[in-house]
């Protein structure tokens, strides 16, 4: 992309940064500039997403503005730090941190909002842990499309603002070229981040970390007297919603470890994901995750147990009573399973045109679930084929099964008072018609990386806007993968 430059006018984006997180003490960060790149160039800018945190996008465009975006310059009223958190990754607890991320400040939307802007990529950091800090090109515009299209799906995500070239290649398996990614969040704090300060802060750190979430991320919610368990259940209805989502549409995070775990509900951390082509509840795609530990159908189950974790580091606050502040935990995180299971139902009745529960519609639904698993059926396209009533365009078609089970969904339709076409239309609402194939992500992005054509990532991305709209332009992007004799595998691309 080509920028046009007027070298003899210096523009400065309209920031309006505050710095709130500063004001928790200092064991939870580390000032930390971020680390000059030798020649930036603008990759890709998310226009209306500059534009609803009341940034002008020409001046972001401006040599001043990719300056910032780099990390060469710092925007007026940043305080750069990096932040200190711990995590269960796969299990085993650690110390973490941003080690490779710098945190810009906070900006203030002109209608009110406050919002994360970081720089991933953006050089060593005193959590860096002997990495060098920096980010590849791919896995940056990688995070763009996912989180993008996550946002499209109606699903809580941090977006990316922008992406940079550095001008240096990184060294990873291959030589790379490297990339700052500017990544916009409701907050950065993680499950892992109350880990932290239970594990090595003292019981005022906690505190203040908790008094800090509450006033940042809940205000205007009442609690029954117990400010902290309160934020312990929000997290966990957030979670609850957010893992229903992803289990809806069919996307596996790939690396669900406690520092990947926002308490705003946003996904956050799109390294090693992907969306599931034909559905299996077993489908791991992450190179790492040899066990299958974070598998989709395992993804509410780890969020339980990282909720526990969350639990576990808040006990001090809960009661000043060990065994009451643990029942009181634990009464809280049991609330999980039924919170999420009611989002997914409630979703999976949207997908099949069900306005209300009926006693029958579980096993309606797990019928399907069953038979689209026994015959390796594409899980997006099926629900696409049922909405747009073409049954015949799945691989259950003709078996017997699938053949007992649609005349059985079709009488339940029929139960309804609702119309048909009102049916159809939530189902139009609720099944998305495309979705970002991995095959489609990896073509955008060896297009653009092996040969700076970003056009293909562009066209991606407009028939990912609007995953609903069932048009003409997005049937090219139905189409599933040809079989291979290889599985996909993703990387966390650090």
């Amino acid at each position: 992309m080509e920028t046009i430059i007027d070298s003899n006018v210096i523009i400065e984006p309209r920031w309006n940064l505050d710095n709130s997180y500063t004001t928790l003490p200092e064991a939870f960060y580390q000032s930390q500039k971020p680390t000059p790149v030798a020649l930036p160039e603008l990759v890709i800018l998310n226009e209306s997403l500059a534009e609803s945190l009341g940034l002008e996008v020409d001046e972001l465009k401006s040599e001043e503005g990719i300056e910032i975006l780099a990390g060469n310059k710092l925007p007026e009223g940043s305080i750069p730090i990096s932040q200190a958190y711990a995590g269960h990754q796969f299990g085993y607890f650690t110390m973490l941190g941003d080690g490779r991320a710098v945190l810009l400040g906070e900006q203030i939307k002109p209608q009110g909002g406050r919002y994360d802007i970081q720089l991933k990529g953006s050089g060593r950091t005193p959590y860096s842990r002997g990495g060098d800090g920096r980010a590849a090109l791919g896995p940056m515009l990688r995070e763009y499309i996912i989180s993008e299209a996550m946002n499209a799906l109606r699903i809580p995500t941090t977006r990316t603002l922008a992406v940079v070239k550095t001008g240096e290649d990184i060294v990873r398996d291959t030589r790379q070229p490297g990339a700052v990614m500017t990544r916009v969040a409701i907050s950065h704090i993680r499950v892992g981040t109350f880990e932290y300060a239970a594990q090595w802060g003292s019981f005022e750190d906690l505190r203040e970390l908790a008094e800090y979430s509450l006033e940042r991320h809940f205000p205007d919610v009442e609690s029954d007297g117990n400010p902290y368990l309160h934020l312990l259940q929000e997290v966990i209805k957030n979670q609850a919603d957010l893992i229903a989502k992803w289990q809806l549409v069919g996307f596996v995070h790939g690396v669900m470890n406690t520092d990947n775990m926002t308490i705003s509900g946003e996904t956050i951390d799109y390294g090693p994901c992907a969306f599931m082509d034909t559905y299996d509840p077993e489908t791991v795609f992450s190179s790492i995750d040899t066990h299958g530990r974070y598998a989709y159908g395992n993804q509410p189950y780890i969020a339980a147990w990282n909720l526990a974790r969350l639990a576990s580091a808040l006990t001090p606050l809960l009661h000043n009573n060990q065994d009451q502040a643990v029942k009181l935990a634990e009464e809280a995180i049991s609330n999980f399973n039924d919170l999420y299971k009611s989002n997914w139902l409630r979703g999976m009745l949207a997908k099949l045109g069900l306005f209300h529960k009926e006693e029958e519609d579980e096993t309606l639904i797990q019928e399907l679930l069953d038979i689209m698993h026994k015959h390796h059926a594409d899980y997006t396209n099926t629900f696409r084929s049922l909405t747009i009533e073409r049954p015949e365009d799945t691989v259950l078609f003709g078996t017997e099964e699938f053949t007992k089970w649609y005349e059985k969904w079709q009488n339940r339709l029929d139960k309804q008072e609702e119309p048909r076409d009102l049916a159809y239309q939530l189902m139009r609402n609720s099944n998305p018609s495309v979705i970002p194939r991995n095959h489609r992500v990896e073509e955008a992005l060896e297009a653009a990386v092996k040969d700076g054509d970003y056009s293909v990532m562009k066209r991606l991305l407009d028939v990912l806007a609007n995953p609903f709209a069932y048009s003409e332009k997005q049937d090219e992007y139905t189409r599933i993968p040809e079989a291979s004799s290889c599985r996909y595998r993703t990387y966390c691309g650090t």
